[in-house]
């Protein structure tokens, strides 16, 4: 079993699509990075504890390689949008991804390099060892499981269909 921690705007969304692929062995969602213990939702929307809203995800690295989770993160988010996604909007809904190992980080590196040059564009997706996670309310946790019609900034069916790497 591997881990990865991935931010892409609300964290509802990230994990009703990760959450679908085969690989994927068990996910939460919370808040990485923070400068508070233990933040709450609210703490973590005012700014001040500076975390991200994150989707743990550990997954069977030989189902699911790193290469295509950062490559499928990369296709259902924007990685140039500074501080949103969709109608998300804070630093909260920054786009990043956190490891807990400097193997990983050289990996999620070089697969945003090559989409980088693939699209010509800059990306400010963070590339940052894990500090915290600390993991959200129970409310969050699977929330469009438990409300199909919520809102979510990935079109998750779509984007299952359509995904096509770019590293292959």
């Amino acid at each position: 079993m591997a881990v990865i921690y991935l931010a892409g705007g609300c964290f509802w969304g990230m994990q009703g699509y990760f959450d679908r692929l085969k690989g994927v062995l068990d996910s939460s969602v919370g808040y990485a990075n923070s400068k508070i213990a233990n933040p709450s939702y609210d703490l973590v929307c005012s700014g001040a504890s500076g975390a991200v809203e994150t989707l743990k995800l550990e997954y069977d690295e030989s189902a699911l390689p790193l290469r295509e989770i950062i490559e499928r993160f990369l296709s259902i988010i924007d990685p140039c949008a500074l501080n949103y996604q969709g109608n998300d909007r804070g630093t909260q809904y920054r786009n990043g991804v956190y490891y807990v190992d400097s193997k990983s980080g050289c990996v999620i590196r070089e697969c945003l390099k090559k989409w980088e040059q693939i699209q010509n564009r800059k990306a400010v997706t963070e590339i940052l060892p894990l500090a915290n996670f600390y993991e959200a309310e129970s409310y969050h946790q699977k929330y469009l499981e438990k409300n199909p019609n919520g809102y979510c900034h990935i079109d998750i069916e779509s984007a299952l269909q359509h995904f096509q790497g770019f590293l292959s």
